[in-house]
């Protein structure tokens, strides 16, 4: 039991409504697009004076991002064929180049092995040798 009197409750405060950081909220649909633009585009970023963009999983460069938009817009096919052509050239290369470093592993597996072998039997007839002694 209190000695003066009354304990000491406090109210309860009512849960603060969150508010948006953003004002997009309170913008009509119009005023957003004028705000924003129709197409937002790809993200974009600056980091140490070059310019990136992030197209279909990967952050592009502008240099190479200009590059391939130029290539592609100004309709030069023939350069566009002779860099896919190019890149199905390298792609086989590649390839042959991995099929060929696996046979060469298999190659060195198979002389380890057969070496270890030749290795033990060598041992095998010294330690014979040393018994009949």
């Amino acid at each position: 039991m209190p000695l003066f009197g009354n304990t000491f409750s406090p109210k309860k405060i009512p849960p603060r409504k969150s508010a948006s950081l953003s004002s997009l909220h309170t913008l009509d649909r119009s005023t957003r697009e004028i705000e924003l633009g129709l197409e937002y585009g790809p993200p974009a970023m600056n980091l140490g004076g070059q310019s990136w963009k992030f197209e279909e999983g990967q952050w592009i460069s502008a240099k190479n991002y200009t590059l391939l938009a130029e290539l592609v817009g100004n309709g030069s096919s023939k350069e566009c064929q002779r860099l896919k052509k190019r890149n199905v050239q390298l792609e086989e290369e590649n390839n042959l180049l991995k099929l060929k470093i696996e046979i060469l592993l298999d190659m060195l597996t198979e002389t380890t092995v057969e070496y270890h072998l030749m290795e033990k039997e060598a041992e095998d007839i010294k330690t014979q040798i040393r018994r009949k002694k």
